[in-house]
């Protein structure tokens, strides 16, 4: 009975994220259209046909899947900051912990609805990079495997920054000032073998880095980053960030007036 009120509790949870970014697909969906072509256009044809081979694939085909991947991260990430802070400001949270559902439940159904608009967007993404180039995929689980992880980690990145937030203002400050400069810092747009000894070595501390890498190897079978330590660092941080939500939701930090 209790297992049965907890999944019910969690595909409210699901079904109601779903539709909520489904509703407004204006604004999740095609805005992450238009910006993945003009990336293709200016940096892909326009750029990119002036710049030599990477590791013996065109410029376009070697930015494709940091795009991809990068379209994952942002709309994980913002998926679950604004729906968990929307929850938040009109006090339907509290609503939710004083409710025989768990937290785990309730960090699950939120997390679930980010990887589900990350998805969404990202074979949207896809799709239209197929309009610019040949995608492939040399390892369809790899690179199945990073996404999903990927999205699961920026949720739950997402869900601590809205637990953290005060104001609408504050859920766009990680956004604005860390997660945009770590996504063009994680070698979506460049090989880190073009960066010198040093840059190379505090290339190393940025977690999207291993992040594209993983990804890039799925899809075209070649890495700055050894797979192995890449799934290693994205698994660390997933587990991290999953104990640091439960902590912070057992706690009722930020949550409980």
């Amino acid at each position: 009975m209790i297992i049965a009120e907890q999944l019910t509790a969690f595909k409210t949870i699901v079904v109601k994220e779903i539709l909520r970014f489904a509703r407004i697909w204006v604004q999740t969906i095609v805005p992450a259209v238009i910006t993945t072509s003009l990336y293709f256009l200016i940096f892909g044809n326009l750029i990119g046909s002036q710049l030599k081979a990477i590791h013996g694939f065109s410029y376009v085909d070697y930015i494709v899947p940091g795009i991809i991947l990068m379209s994952v991260i942002t709309n994980a990430y913002g998926n679950v900051v604004s729906s968990f802070y929307g929850h938040k400001f009109q006090h339907h949270v509290e609503e939710m912990l004083v409710s025989p559902m768990s937290n785990t439940v309730l960090l699950a159904g939120f997390v679930v609805g980010g990887v589900a608009r990350a998805l969404v967007v990202g074979s949207v993404v896809t799709m239209v990079a197929m309009l610019f180039t040949d995608v492939r995929f040399e390892h369809i689980f790899i690179t199945s495997a990073v996404v999903i992880l990927t999205a699961i980690l920026f949720s739950l990145a997402g869900f601590v920054n809205a637990v953290y937030a005060n104001s609408f203002d504050d859920i766009s400050i990680i956004p604005t000032f860390v997660l945009t400069p770590l996504t063009y810092l994680g070698g979506i747009f460049f090989s880190i073998e073009m960066l010198s000894g040093f840059w190379q070595n505090i290339a190393l501390f940025n977690p999207i880095l291993y992040m594209v890498n993983a990804m890039r190897f799925g899809m075209l079978g070649v890495s700055d980053i050894d797979i192995t330590t890449a799934f290693i660092i994205i698994g660390l941080f997933v587990i991290s960030l999953y104990w640091f939500c439960l902590y912070l939701l057992r706690k009722g930090i930020g949550l409980r007036q």
